[in-house]
């Protein structure tokens, strides 16, 4: 048996050539980015941020300074309400 339309049935099978296109015209365009107020806000908030300091020393340094001299003092009742606080959402 002959197949007399082989070619036709293998140009089906092959993938596709992209056509040549034109040369680009000379039109131009150029991206643009124009950032809202609130985004000017928050850009300025996350500065001021960023530059300031992670600890507050003046309240750290006497709580260090209890803990190493051992006066560092926890109420257990206070510690309990604090956890169930947080934790429950109680109080």
């Amino acid at each position: 048996m002959r197949i007399q339309a082989y070619t036709q049935i293998q140009q089906a099978y092959q993938p596709k050539r992209a056509n040549k296109t034109d040369k680009a015209s000379a039109v131009s365009f150029s991206d643009r980015l124009q950032i809202s107020s609130l985004g000017k806000d928050i850009q300025t908030a996350k500065q001021a941020v960023q530059n300031s300091a992670d600890i507050r020393e003046e309240l750290v340094a006497p709580l260090k300074q209890s803990v190493q001299n051992g006066t560092y003092d926890v109420s257990d009742e206070d510690f309990a309400s604090k956890l169930a606080e947080k934790y429950y959402g109680l109080f």
